[in-house]
């Protein structure tokens, strides 16, 4: 064996130092005859076997590496270094050291759910590289020492020759050389709807994905034909290999949450050292011990950090996916339902999810230069045929009648039941004819041969003949394609239900009415019929489009108005886009298109100063996506972006938000995806949109509540510890009212409905912090007032400065009211709560009328009377503290009023240090 080894019949074609790497580009350049020479392969025996594993060795597997992956426990551990967490562990150590065991145990079941949490999170989206490997078929059929066999497709490498056909996956990016009337699927990648019809020419010149169609990607799918190609890129050197490397090297970005709590965990941080700091320069100038005073500073910097915050936000968060589940928006990852309340900019892929994918002619132009209108959508009956705006029947019209019989003829696909059998295009023009009543059309005519449509010849014919008569002479033809290709062949056209010799002026003219009808956007297809294929008469041309999804051209004006900009991504051609946008109201004055060959040329520079402008960009690739959105971001956009196929998934996984579709969406997309629209209704995500803003002012009004509780309390006790009065407020009265801070009425916060006009709020800036002037002004207006008609109910129940129960019982008591007054003023910043309604939060009414029952069993049933350390009052004491307590709503709802009407002076003079939510 080792002398074989030596002989030069067996040693390897290519060396170590001969890697060859070809392509798509320059395969579509090559002719296959020089891909096989470059390759040093035949495409009648190809590889030997020896061959063949001597490149496997130098190429690598026909698959995709995942590489090594990160131990969970080392993600698990790796959610501790957020800044909220490592202050919320800080905290609690603090408060273990200082005997307070129960905010320890509160603080530590808040961070083992929100780590947990966030852990599930992070495992679930790096799935979205996993998926790409089941692109890669298990098996193919190769030629290998001058037979063919089944192999495994991870076995390909450059130069193998294999065979396709219908129903097969492409294994490997291969150049074809054989291709009989091939067609393959390449919507998931390219973004194209219509399946690529394929040859073996030599396309001259640089040419998008799309456009080369002489090569077949791995992953896409053969829907007609079959075909042989040489292999010529395997594993991560195919086309799907780069997308594979790109979906390695992106990382999710943190959502505007998790930044927002990251930058809050800072400031509580800032604001603790502060307190700490100012406690012990008061005990240093009253000349107190400094350790004394450095441990109460510690103790109120750990009380004034709402140790119930994280729990609130995962809570709402959860609660905000369920209701989103309902409206079949799939949510993956929590923070992601507030990230599209911050969106900025949704690129939108357009097939699937503007539109529904499926062909429907809308006009049909007769050759005599009528026009004729059609209604409905889908593959049925539903709908009208519209001659000078009656509707038409077989009966109606001949010229009318006779076109749409041509279409239904010359075609390969069927309807049954709704459902489509064949191409979209085909279906689209059998509907024309239900809608018109010819039910029976193809019982009527015999096909005696068929000439297929090529990309080379762009028309299709058949030879047909009534099934009654048995004369050849009887035949006729039936012709549909590209009118030029058709116009061709025709010598007359159809006018006054007779043939008109068809004149050069008259053929110019129709070619135009064509170009035309393509200019809208509209895909069309030309008919004529005659009893000689080569002297055809001429009968005119249907128009046909992809339309819009019902909902979707509201839900584009709704974004524009609320300050979301919308950006069509696609595949398809210019005229087709813009059509398309014009279509669901994407429309900007000047409308600015930009093509991925154009983006491709831009600098950095010339991109960031366009980025912003365009409205349309069409025929681009994967990496053409990702620029777009990492340059959206450049530009500080929160950006969200939908998307159904492999091409999109890159971008999915780059945007701040991606948003798959559920039904025509491939698993690559959707585990590339943060959520993912079950019933692939772009108008869903306005409903999610709104979730989202609604969700980031809920935890904010909580924030609120629990800073001004807190506050008011270390305040309260702090006054009074400084000023050497007696504590107004025991042990079991303090722990009662952290209960209630942290408990049911500030948790029900968090679940305030979506106020109605949610939707004509701006994105909010996510540069901003969630504790800015405006909620500070707020919260220490709110703890000055607690404070002071607590202390005002305490000095005038006390004397002597001796403290009875009853003393207690009034200041603990109108602390607790004071609450409950806060609580229902932070259920809204703006609105006053005459306008949101008392009834609009039933999880807020039942948890202050817990708490509010609660109170009155502490002051009145004796076994809680001798634990709180209470006695009864009557009911003009309680008369009097709600009275007192409800000064925070009421100075709250004053507040409102005065912003409401001076918010645009507000704003202008001080910008978004006074943001009103």
């Amino acid at each position: 064996m080792e002398d074989q080894e030596n002989c030069p019949l067996f040693q390897p074609i290519i060396q170590e130092d001969e890697m060859v790497f070809i392509d798509s580009q320059k395969a579509s350049k090559s002719s296959f005859g020089e891909i096989e020479n470059d390759l040093s392969t035949s495409m009648a025996d190809g590889l030997k076997t020896i061959e063949a594993v001597h490149r496997q060795k130098l190429y690598g597997l026909n698959d995709f590496d995942v590489g090594v992956d990160t131990p969970l426990w080392q993600k698990y551990l790796n959610q501790f270094k957020e800044p909220m967490i490592l202050l919320l562990l800080a905290s609690g150590f603090v408060s273990i050291c200082m005997g307070q065991y129960d905010d320890a145990v509160s603080i530590t079941v808040a961070v083992m759910i929100v780590v947990t949490v966030a852990f599930v999170q992070e495992y679930r989206s790096d799935k979205s590289v996993e998926a790409i490997t089941k692109l890669v078929p298990p098996s193919c059929h190769c030629l290998r020492d001058g037979d063919w066999a089944h192999f495994l497709a991870q076995d390909l490498v450059p130069g193998d020759i294999i065979s396709i056909q219908t129903g097969d996956r492409i294994p490997a990016d291969i150049r074809l050389f054989e291709a009989h009337h091939l067609q393959i699927d390449e919507s998931s990648f390219t973004g194209e709807t219509k399946p690529s019809r394929k040859h073996t020419q030599t396309i001259a010149g640089n040419s998008n994905m799309s456009e080369r169609s002489n090569m077949a990607y791995m992953g896409t799918l053969v829907r007609s034909g079959k075909g042989k190609g040489i292999v010529c890129g395997t594993g991560i050197h195919s086309e799907f290999g780069s997308v594979f490397q790109l979906m390695k090297a992106e990382e999710p970005p943190k959502t505007p949450l998790q930044k927002s709590m990251d930058q809050l965990g800072k400031q509580l941080s800032t604001y603790s050292i502060l307190i700490i700091g100012l406690v012990v320069l008061l005990g240093w100038f009253q000349k107190r011990r400094i350790l004394d005073m450095f441990t109460i500073g510690v103790s109120l910097a750990v009380a004034a950090i709402p140790e119930g915050l994280p729990i609130v936000v995962t809570v709402t968060l959860a609660l905000g996916v369920m209701r989103m589940a309902q409206r079949n928006a799939i949510v993956k990852r929590l923070p992601v339902v507030e990230t599209l309340g911050c969106a900025t900019v949704i690129c939108s892929d357009k097939t699937g999810t503007l539109t529904k994918n499926e062909m429907t002619v809308t006009d049909i132009h007769l050759a005599d230069n009528r026009h004729v209108k059609v209604s409905g959508i889908g593959y049925s009956d539903h709908g009208e045929v519209l001659l000078n705006g009656v509707a038409a029947t077989e009966a109606t019209d001949t010229a009318l009648t006779l076109l749409v019989r041509t279409a239904c003829v010359c075609n390969n696909a069927s309807i049954r039941n709704g459902v489509l059998l064949g191409q979209p295009t085909e279906g689209a023009l059998l509907a024309v004819g239900l809608k018109l009543g010819l039910v029976r059309i193809n019982e009527e005519y015999e096909c005696i041969d068929e000439v297929p449509f090529t990309s080379e010849q762009k028309w299709m014919s058949v030879k047909c003949r009534k099934r009654w008569l048995q004369d050849e002479d009887e035949t006729i033809y039936f012709m549909k394609g590209a009118p030029e290709r058709v116009l061709a062949q025709c010598t007359s056209y159809f006018k006054n239900d007779m043939s008109e010799p068809l004149v050069e002026s008259c053929r110019k003219s129709l070619l135009e009415t064509a170009q035309t009808m393509g200019g809208r956007g509209l895909r069309v297809v030309a008919m004529a019929y005659g009893s000689d294929k080569k002297n055809l008469t001429y009968l005119g041309i249907a128009g046909m489009i992809d339309p819009p999804r019902d909902g979707v051209f509201d839900a584009i004006q709704t974004l524009l108005h609320s300050g979301v900009d919308v950006k069509m991504i696609t595949g398809d051609a210019r005229e087709t886009a813009v059509a398309i946008a014009s279509s669901v109201g994407l429309t900007s004055t000047p409308l600015h298109t930009l093509s991925g060959e154009q983006l491709e040329s831009m600098d950095h520079y010339e991109l960031n100063k366009w980025i912003d402008k365009v409205s349309i960009f069409y025929r681009v690739s994967p990496k053409n996506k990702l620029t777009i959105v990492k340059a959206l971001q450049e530009r500080n956009h929160i950006v969200a972006m939908t998307g159904d196929g492999v091409n999109d998934a890159i971008a999915l996984k780059r945007a701040d938000i991606g948003i798959a579709m559920g039904k025509s969406g491939t698993d690559v997309s959707k585990e590339a995806a943060d959520m993912i629209l079950a019933d692939d209704d772009f108008s869903t995500i306005m409903a999610a949109l709104a979730e989202g803003k609604g969700i980031y002012y809920n935890i904010r009004n909580f924030v609120r509540f629990q800073l001004s509780t807190s506050i008011a309390a270390i305040s309260l006790i702090t006054i009074s510890t400084l000023m050497k009065l007696p504590n107004p407020l025991n042990a079991m009265q303090i722990l009662w009212i952290n209960i209630i801070m942290d408990g049911p009425p500030a948790q029900s916060l968090g679940v305030e409905p979506v106020d109605d006009d949610i939707m004509k709020k701006k994105p909010r800036c996510v540069k901003n912090p969630m504790i800015n002037l405006y909620l500070i002004i707020q919260v220490l207006t709110s703890a000055c007032l607690i404070v002071l008609g607590t202390l005002f109910i305490f000095w005038r129940e006390m004397a002597d400065n001796i403290v009875t129960p009853r003393d207690t019982t009034m200041t603990f008591t109108c602390f607790v009211f004071f609450d409950m007054f806060n609580a229902l003023s932070c259920r809204s910043q703006k609105k006053s709560i005459l306008q949101i309604g008392f009834f609009s939060n039933k999880m807020f009414l039942y948890a202050v009328g817990g708490s509010i029952v609660g109170q009155m069993l502490v002051i009145y049933f004796p076994p809680l009377q001798r634990v709180f350390q209470t006695e009864a009052l009557s009911v003009l004491d309680i008369l009097t503290l709600l009275a007192i307590a409800s000064s925070v709503l009421i100075l709250d709802e004053l507040r409102k009023v005065i912003f409401r009407h001076h918010r645009g002076r507000v704003k202008k003079k001080y910008g978004d240090k006074f943001d009103i939510v």
